[in-house]
C-alpha cells in the first residue's frame, strides 16, 4: 500500500484527544447471533456513544486539531445527521461556533439533537451529496473551516479509537463487521485493527440501494452512483471518499450489501434481543450476518453505528421488519355480501390464533353480491401464517396475498 496519509499513530494520538470526550462502548454478546453463526458474536455498542453514534470520535479529534485562528473563524459541516450532531458538539466543546447544512427530510431528531448542541441548521437538496456541496460553498465564502464527514485524516484517526478499543475488549477477535457509507469508519476501524492484528477479517456492509463501494472497487477508484431511496439514511453516500477509499481497497477484506427487508429485521431482532434501539444505517453489520452468515469468520464483532432514529421511523420499520419475519400476514379475501360473512371469517381466525391488526371493508370495484376484506394479522412466525393460510384454503376462501 502507498505511504497513508493517516496512520496507526494517528490513531493512537486521536485516542488520546477523546479520551476525556468519547465514551468506551460496551461490548455486548448476542445469544441469537452466535447461535445462528455457530460461534461468538458481539456488538460494539457505538449506538450509546455520546451524541447517539460514533460520529463525535472523528469530528472532534478533527476540530480539536484546529488553531486559535481557525476556531475564531467557525465551523461548516454537511450531514444527514450523525456527524451533524458530532460536529456541532465538538465545536461546542472548543468554543467554535457551526453551521451543519442537512438534507431537506432528515429525521427530525437529529435535526432538533444538532440545534441542541449550539449549531445552525441549514436545509439544502435533498441528499447528504447536495448538502457536501452547499457545505463547500459556505467554507469559501465565509471563510469557515469545512469539516468533512469522512475524507480526512483526523476523522479517520477518530473514528479509528473504535477498533483500538475492540481488540482490547475481544483481543480474539476474527471478524470485524460494520455500516460503510463514504468510508470514514471502515477506513479507521481497518487501519487501527490491521496494524495490530493483520488476520483479522474486516467487512463493510452497503445497503443495496445506495452501494457507491462495489463499483468503485471494481474500477479501482472512487465512482459516483445513482442512489435509490433507502431507510439506511447514514450510509446513502453516492461517491466514496478518495482517502477512505484507499485505505480501504488495500486493508478491508471484502464488501457486502444488504435489502431493505433485511435491515429492518436486523433492527427488530436488536430491538426485541438485544434491547438496543439503533438507526438503519447503524444496524448495516447485524444485516449481514442474517443475511450472509457465511462470510463471517467467529469470533465477530458487529458495530452497532448509530442509534439516532425517529421514533416514527421506528414504528414504520419495526412493522417492515415484523412482515420481513414473517410475523405480519397481509391477505385480501373476496366474501359473499350477506350477514355474517365477515363474522365467519374472523371467527376462524380466532381459533386459527390470528390476531387482526388492521381490516378494511370494500364494496367498489367488486363483482354484485361479493365484497372483498384486507386485512393485516399477527402471527407467531412463517409457520404459523402458513398454517392459517392451508386453513383459510381448506375451508373454501379464495386469497389473494400482499
Amino acid at each position: 500500500m502507498p505511504d497513508p496519509q493517516v496512520t496507526y499513530d494517528d490513531v493512537v494520538t486521536a485516542r488520546g484527544l477523546l479520551a476525556d470526550v468519547a465514551l468506551r462502548t460496551p461490548l455486548l454478546h448476542s445469544h441469537v447471533l452466535s447461535d445462528l453463526l455457530g460461534g461468538p458474536v458481539h456488538l460494539k455498542c457505538e449506538n450509546l456513544q455520546r451524541s447517539g453514534s460514533f460520529k463525535v470520535r472523528g469530528a472532534y479529534v478533527r476540530i480539536a486539531g484546529l488553531t486559535a485562528r481557525e476556531r475564531a473563524r467557525g465551523v461548516v459541516a454537511a450531514s444527514a445527521g450523525n456527524h451533524a450532531q458530532g460536529v456541532a458538539l465538538g465545536s461546542g466543546l472548543v468554543g467554535a461556533a457551526s453551521t451543519v447544512y442537512m438534507p431537506e427530510g432528515a429525521p427530525l431528531p437529529k435535526v432538533a439533537a444538532t440545534r441542541s448542541y449550539g449549531a445552525d441548521v441549514v436545509f439544502a437538496g435533498h441528499t447528504v451529496d447536495v448538502a457536501l456541496a452547499r457545505a463547500k460553498e459556505h467554507a469559501e465564502r465565509t471563510g469557515a473551516v469545512f469539516i468533512h464527514p469522512f475524507d480526512h485524516p483526523d476523522v479517520i484517526a477518530g473514528q479509528g479509537t473504535i477498533g483500538l478499543e475492540i481488540l482490547e475488549q475481544l483481543p480474539e477477535v476474527g471478524t470485524i463487521v460494520m455500516s460503510l457509507g463514504g468510508g470514514g469508519l471502515a477506513a479507521g476501524v481497518a487501519l487501527a485493527v490491521k496494524s495490530l492484528r493483520p488476520g483479522v477479517r474486516i467487512v463493510g456492509v452497503q445497503a443495496e440501494r445506495a452501494a457507491a463501494y462495489p463499483a468503485s472497487l471494481a474500477a479501482g477508484e472512487p465512482v459516483s452512483v445513482r442512489l435509490a431511496s433507502t431507510m439506511a439514511d447514514g450510509i446513502a453516500v453516492g461517491r466514496p471518499g478518495e482517502l477512505p477509499f484507499e485505505l480501504i481497497h488495500y486493508l478491508v477484506d471484502s464488501v457486502v450489501t444488504v435489502t431493505e427487508s433485511e435491515i429492518s429485521r436486523a433492527l427488530v431482532l436488536c430491538l426485541e434481543r438485544a434491547k438496543q434501539v439503533v438507526e438503519p444505517a447503524g444496524v448495516a453489520g447485524v444485516a449481514a450476518i442474517l443475511a450472509h452468515p457465511h462470510v463471517f469468520e467467529p469470533p465477530v464483532v458487529a458495530v452497532l453505528s448509530g442509534g439516532n432514529i425517529d421514533p416514527l421511523l421506528l414504528s414504520k420499520v419495526l412493522r417492515h421488519g415484523l412482515s420481513a419475519a414473517g410475523r405480519y400476514l397481509t391477505l385480501r379475501v373476496p366474501l359473499p355480501d350477506r350477514p355474517g360473512a365477515m363474522a365467519a371469517l374472523l371467527t376462524k381466525l380466532a381459533e386459527l390464533g390470528a390476531n387482526v391488526f388492521d381490516i378494511v371493508h370494500e364494496r367498489l370495484g367488486m363483482h354484485l353480491g361479493e365484497v372483498e376484506v384486507q386485512l393485516q394479522l399477527e402471527t407467531k412466525g412463517p409457520a404459523h401464517s402458513d398454517e392459517v393460510l392451508a386453513a383459510l384454503r381448506k375451508d373454501g376462501y379464495k386469497l389473494m396475498l400482499g
